[in-house]
């Protein structure tokens, strides 16, 4: 796994090599000839989780209400600072669940679901916005992924919120 880049870090300042991390992410799917096609034809692919990425489904009300808000702007900069690494969120649902990408066999202890091993996880093209599927925390370099420890500070933080909205 490659290192995270701290706040102060230049690789924040530089434009993602979407070439890269796109073959880095193909590379997850048994043919990755595939996923590219898929990504070239629907903007989308279908990868299988546990190999380069695992997921952790996050409901929509709990990031919304960890970062105080649901306008797309304000929660993208939030999980970027908090989480510095990929975020999906899938608009098919009328949920709108967010995915957190995480490490293959991270330690995840957290009451929502960790998708891995046996799932798959529909996958936007990078650099290319959509509205329905897309990247609200776009990967800044091959292998970038999100900590479950600050995943789970985020969610407490949802809870803590909560408790004193009762």
């Amino acid at each position: 796994m490659a290192p995270t880049p701290g706040p102060r870090s230049s690789t924040r300042e530089r434009k993602p090599d979407c070439g890269a991390i796109a073959d880095w992410l193909a590379r997850a799917h048994p043919s990755p000839r595939e996923a590219v096609t898929e990504w070239a034809n629907r903007d989308v692919s279908l990868l299988p989780l546990g190999v380069r990425f695992d997921a952790v489904r996050v409901p929509a009300s709990r990031i919304h209400r960890s970062v105080c808000s649901e306008d797309p702007a304000t929660v993208a900069a939030a999980l970027d600072d908090w989480l510095g690494g990929p975020v999906v969120r899938d608009l098919r649902a009328s949920r709108g669940d967010y995915y957190v990408l995480v490490a293959p066999g991270a330690e995840w202890n957290g009451k929502e679901e960790r998708l891995g091993k046996g799932s798959f996880l529909v996958v936007p093209r990078v650099g290319n916005p959509s509205m329905i599927t897309h990247w609200v925390v776009p990967p800044r370099y091959p292998g970038n992924l999100c900590s479950t420890a600050r995943l789970r500070a985020l969610l407490t933080l949802a809870e803590a919120m909560k408790a004193t909205e009762s």
